[in-house]
């Protein structure tokens, strides 16, 4: 694993800017440009690099995100995916042109072979797209896996590892810290997988309690005030483990148990989702959910190849998880 000090190197920081960036300290003044720098160098660091770069038969593809490059360094995980596919086109030697959604406009200036979207596009997004490409592969999300190829991730089935885990510590008092997403078209709220499976779960166990569900939008900051809330809701009666939708959830969580003196892991478990790099330097380091972003990024253009060379099928690629068990719970 690199270190905050291989970090600091690679971003021309000092460790201790480093430190407090990975740690999302709040109280830290610094530009979005050094959190950039910090945040992509952790996760280049944490990418296992392929060796050598292929001769491109293929011309220019585009990357198109859903993320703003600001709601980008609030969760690393689109980050990781972007990188995965940048490292990859690297590889093969493939030119590679980057857009975000919200300028759709300049893109279709461009003479691309091929469009990978990352994020979440509702089935309008999704058409104005293949207007603009026929080989097109979503990456996160599946708007219409007969139509489109896709790489994605069971949500529902590391909900359910999570739960499971839980259960086998013995813990019957189970919280959920997590965060709900709109369309950017604005046409529908998305259903969210993890609050789908975590209710079903539950009930199914006879465990459910709704007055143990906190639910905002995906952030360090709002899992940092749903956790507080729980914590002025419950009290001594607060949850002895919460799942928490994604890791920057589960940091802004981490934090407010600390600030109220509620041990971690010894009071209080928890576990987030996503595995983004800075995970391993939080304090306690997070337990979490890994999801293959870099490789999810990777499968996307090796998807994208197939399709250019001729393939007709549609695909939708699942990429498997791992729970992985550090020091915010036990």
């Amino acid at each position: 694993m690199a270190t905050i000090k291989d970090i600091a190197k690679k971003a021309g920081v000092s460790i201790a800017t480093v430190s407090r960036v990975l740690n999302y300290d709040a109280t830290l003044s610094v530009s979005d440009e050094t959190k950039k720098r910090i945040f992509e160098a952790a996760e280049e660091l944490n990418y296992k690099k392929k060796s050598g770069v292929r001769k491109s038969e293929f011309g220019k593809i585009a990357l198109i995100q859903w993320y703003t490059e600001k709601e980008e360094l609030e969760d690393l995980y689109y980050m990781s995916i972007r990188l995965g596919v940048e490292n990859r086109c690297r590889h093969h030697g493939i030119q590679l042109v980057k857009y975000f959604y919200d300028s759709l406009e300049e893109l279709k200036e461009e003479e691309i072979q091929g469009l990978i979207a990352i994020g979440k596009y509702s089935r309008r997004q999704a058409e104005e797209l293949s207007a603009l490409s026929k080989n097109l592969v979503f990456v996160d999300f599946s708007p219409d896996e007969d139509q489109y190829d896709s790489v994605v991730t069971d949500l529902d089935r590391a909900t359910v590892k999570v739960l499971h885990y839980f259960l086998e510590k013995g813990h019957k008092k189970i919280g959920y810290i997590g965060g709900r997403e709109e369309f950017k078209d604005q046409t529908s709220m998305i259903e969210d997988p993890r609050e789908r499976a975590f209710k079903r779960f539950l009930t199914e166990k006879g465990l459910w309690n709704d007055a143990y569900m906190y639910v905002g939008t995906f952030s360090v900051d709002q899992g940092y005030s749903l956790m507080k809330k729980a914590i002025q809701d419950h009290g001594d009666n607060l949850p002895t483990a919460f799942l928490a939708g994604n890791d920057p959830l589960a940091i802004g969580a981490l934090r407010a148990l600390l600030e109220e003196q509620i041990s971690v892991p010894e009071r209080v478990n928890i576990i987030g989702i996503n595995d983004i790099s800075v995970s391993k330097y939080v304090f306690p380091s997070l337990s979490t959910v890994k999801v293959h972003t870099e490789l999810m990024g990777e499968t996307a253009v090796d998807t994208m190849l197939e399709r250019m060379e001729g393939r007709k099928t549609v695909k939708k690629i699942n990429i498997a998880t791992e729970l992985m068990i550090r020091n915010s719970s036990f």
